[in-house]
């Protein structure tokens, strides 16, 4: 004890020479806005050093600095002590940005950097910025950047680095930095027996061997990619320790990939084994066990001495699909007393989507109708279709995702949206030829472009000599209403076979895909030349009908269908009302190419439907509309079709719909700023109102608030006018909080959550360095000047020869400079005092240590300080 109090006395009067401490870091950004970020500094530091960060200076590079205060303090063994910092910043605008974090105390004695005590110690993280880039966080990294090596023996370091963007990672060596992140003179790679890499790929840091024992500080470059673009770099700089030890580390046995199908259950059992039977724990990390939905799990299977086994699982799902395998490092470090020694190594899941189901080819004269099942999973953007003349095997690899462009597949198209499943191949408009067979494979596309697994192959050939659709147009919207048919004459019929006389049968479902078809008519005819039909009466106004015509050769004694007849459906419009606006769909199974719309609204006087416009896709917004009222719409498809090289028009009217427009869209988010007010214990929200600058119709706002980081801030009051906002918060537990307000519109619309902002603690438990226990009545007790939200305190005051004098857990210490289990006053003099503060902050009840002296004074004739 003694010699603990020399040392913590030395330590007072040496802090200036002797606080280093800084041993390893690295910054990392996650994006909450278009230019806002949110920062997270995470540093190992020796955590008996008196130079303990509660914040550190952030350069944005753009030419400002901020604070970034600390709320996560942990101390690990071997004095280690984990900090995490925050804070949030925003950018003014796109670009590429050096974000640099510097701490003037990098630890002493580290063999690779000439005179280390007096070279800052700086981590650097660099983000490009780029709107049409899309969101973009930088990688997080899972596994501590500190470990321990043994001398003669290869050392092995993974950042466990996962992306939660799911772009690529690259990785390499850098060189250390200091001051404003500059490399640091005279730095050198630590020396090794052979060798010292890391793989690009994996990022397996591998040191084959140390040579030499002491402190080695290695900086790794963690770049991310996005379509070929480097987009952020990562400078981790991490300190290994090379002991001299017999101890061997544990070993794992050889790992393997897994490639597998989104909804795959994936299991893995490993085995880790130690040559010198120590008892070895397991540690798993990667991206697997950081996704929301579905994380997977690495639970113990059995231990002994020398071996240890555990099980990987992970049950895949639809959000886990994305183009770049996920990684994951097992970390078995044994329990050696002597030193403890890891082994790392890596494998890869890749979770591919599923392919799309039931594909069906349906030829027609000059065509070929695709349909299939929609895939189940909801992150489908669209399918892409191959084409292929005569059928094609397709035998790929199980991580072998889409169609390999050397498979003899030609990409011939693509639909829009998870439930676009209709694709009608005529050879963009020219037409397919007759007697080849054609097969098709469809490959769904993921987010982020990815493609999953083929379809199975589906093949057809066209027929000869089959009606083809032309129209299928409603001629009256009414509950009595009349959809009209048309087809071009059959030609090239094998008459030997067919030679008449012939049959047409009329079938029709309520549907777009004829599901529910049934006979509605029939007629004979001996030339063909009857393409015409009126369906009436026929309630229009509910749904699309779709229809098939069949054609029978129907000579006695021959009586047969001709061909695999289509499904051709009316046109229907769909409509999305919303603020001031009617968004039109069309709605469609026909097997001709509408080339443009044009969109009839019905005149509110007349009642006759005006053209409003036109359009060549088929969704259209008739804006500037008035909430509450309602109108009725009409489209016309201006269309052709290409029938054994003739050119024929088609020119269909749709059912008529009625929208009302409403207002359904939120109002923009406001702006939050949070201030705390210590001395009056309240926390001050100022936020922008959103009617000044991106609405019109807020009418209240809605303040929610959490008491911590983990929770979700709940609703707790609200405001009744748009012009309140400023807010007064006196949480009864602490100030420590985070913030988000909403605002709602006249319509009950809210917005999205303002940025959540958080605010901690004031740290304020201030200790006065002299008080007089001499029996005046004044300043006879030692007592914190302030404070608020301690809990608890460990405080121990010493002498200087290192008695312990005095302890307590009460914040207000109270103390009345009796000696300890005494009813004896010290003596006057200098007392030190080393203490563990219990405080509410952020991120719970956190730890705060602090040291000092105080002076006390036994005498009667001692000056009281002046009161403030």
């Amino acid at each position: 004890m003694k010699k603990f109090l020399s040392f913590l006395i030395l330590w007072f009067a040496f802090i200036p020479v002797f606080a280093t401490h800084n041993r390893a870091g690295e910054i990392m950004l996650k994006q909450l806005g278009e230019y806002t970020f949110e920062i997270i500094i995470e540093t190992f530091t020796y955590s008996l050093s008196p130079a303990d960060r509660d914040e550190l200076d952030v350069d944005w590079g753009d030419n400002t600095i901020s604070v970034a205060p600390r709320f996560y303090r942990v101390n690990l063994p071997d004095f280690y002590r984990h900090n995490k910092y925050r804070a949030v910043h925003t950018f003014p605008g796109p670009g590429t940005y050096s974000i640099v974090v510097q701490d003037p105390n990098r630890n002493d004695g580290v063999q690779n950097i000439p005179n280390s005590v007096n070279v800052i110690f700086s981590v650097k993280t660099i983000i490009k910025i780029d709107p049409l880039m899309g969101q973009n966080s930088t990688p997080v990294l899972l596994n501590p950047p500190i470990d321990k090596a043994a001398l003669g023996q290869i050392f092995i370091h993974n950042p466990a680095a996962y992306d939660p963007d799911g772009d690529s990672l690259s990785y390499e060596l850098t060189i250390c930095t200091e001051e404003d992140g500059q490399p640091i003179e005279g730095y050198t790679f630590p020396q090794s027996s052979d060798t010292l890499f890391i793989d690009p790929t994996s990022g397996d840091l591998v040191w084959n061997a140390p040579i030499d024992t002491g402190w080695y500080n290695i900086a790794i470059k963690i770049i991310e990619w996005r379509n070929g673009v480097r987009i952020s770099s990562i400078n981790r700089d991490m300190q290994v320790e090379v002991y001299r030890t017999s101890n061997r580390p544990p070993v794992n046995m050889p790992l393997r990939d897994f490639c597998v199908e989104a909804g795959s259950l994936v299991t893995y059992d490993i085995l880790s084994t130690d040559r010198d039977s120590d008892e070895i724990v397991q540690i798993a990390r990667g991206g697997p066990f950081e996704q929301e939905v579905s994380p997977a799990t690495f639970e113990l299977l059995t231990a002994g001495r020398g071996y240890s086994a555990s099980r990987f699982s992970w049950l895949t799902a639809c959000e886990h699909v994305r183009y770049y395998p996920y990684s994951v490092i097992i970390k078995t470090e044994d329990n050696n007393k002597e030193l403890r020694l890891v082994d790392i190594d890596n494998f890869f899941v890749k979770v591919l989507g599923p392919a799309p189901g039931s594909l069906q080819a349906t030829p027609t004269s000059s065509a070929i109708r695709l349909v299939w099942s929609s895939c189940n999973c909801p992150n489908v953007t669209g399918y892409e279709i191959y084409r292929h003349e005569g059928q094609l095997p397709l035998t790929q690899d199980s991580c072998e995702f889409g169609i390999p462009a050397a498979s003899g597949y030609v990409r011939i198209g693509e639909t829009s949206g998870r439930y676009d499943t209709i694709f009608m191949d005529d050879n963009n408009g020219g037409g397919l030829t007759q007697g080849i067979e054609y097969c098709y494979r469809i490959v769904a596309i993921y987010d982020e472009s990815t493609p999953g697994y083929p379809s199975q192959e589906a093949c057809g050939t066209l027929i000869p000599g089959i009606p083809a659709m032309l129209n299928v147009s409603v001629t009256d919207a009414s509950q009595n209403g009349s959809i009209f048919l048309s087809w071009a004459k059959p030609e090239g019929l094998d008459t030997l076979e067919a030679y008449g006389p012939f049959e047409y049968r009329i079938y029709r479902s309520n549907d777009m895909l004829g599901n529910n078809l049934s006979e509605i008519d029939f007629f004979k005819t001996g030339d063909l030349n009857d393409t015409t039909y009126l369906d009436t009466p026929l309630n229009t106004l509910l749904f699309p009908y779709a229809y098939k015509l069949e054609l029978y050769n129907d000579s006695v004694g021959n009586r047969f269908l001709i061909g695999k007849q289509e499904v051709v459906s009316s046109t229907f419009l769909e409509i999305e009302s919303n603020d001031n606006q009617n968004i039109l769909t069309v709605r469609k199974n026909v097997p001709w190419i509408n080339s443009s719309y044009t969109v009839y609204r019905q005149n509110e006087t007349s009642f006759v439907f005006d053209s409003i416009g036109m359009t060549t896709v088929e969704v259209y917004t008739d804006n500037n509309l008035v909430n509450g009222k309602e109108y009725c719409y009409q489209l016309k498809s201006n269309g052709w079709r290409l029938i054994n090289g003739k050119l024929y028009s088609s020119i269909n009217y749709s059912h008529i719909n009625c929208g009302t427009p409403v207002d359904r869209t939120p109002p923009c988010p406001p702006q939050l700023n949070v201030n705390s007010f210590c001395d009056s214990l309240y926390n001050h929200l100022l936020w922008t109102n959103p009617n000044h600058f991106c609405a019109d119709d807020v009418v209240k706002y809605r303040i929610y608030y959490s008491p911590n980081l983990s929770d979700n801030p709940a609703l707790t009051d609200s405001t009744l006018s748009p012009e309140d906002t400023v807010y007064f918060h006196y949480p009864p537990e602490s100030l420590a909080g985070c913030y988000a307000v909403t605002a709602v519109d006249s319509f009950g619309n809210e917005s999205e959550f303002s940025e959540v902002v958080c605010v901690d603690n004031c740290v304020d438990y201030q200790l006065p360095n002299v008080f007089t226990p001499n029996g005046d009545g004044e300043n006879d007790f030692w007592r914190p000047a302030r404070y608020s939200f301690v809990e608890k305190v460990d405080m121990k005051v010493y002498s200087r020869w290192g008695n312990l004098v005095f302890q307590t857990s009460d914040p207000d210490i109270n103390w009345d400079g009796k000696q300890l289990n005494t009813n004896r006053l010290v003596s006057p003099g200098i007392y030190y005092y080393i203490a563990d503060v219990y405080e509410k902050r952020l991120t719970g009840l956190e730890v705060r240590n602090i040291v000092g002296f105080v002076y006390v004074f036994t005498q009667k004739d001692a000056i009281n300080p002046v009161k403030d």
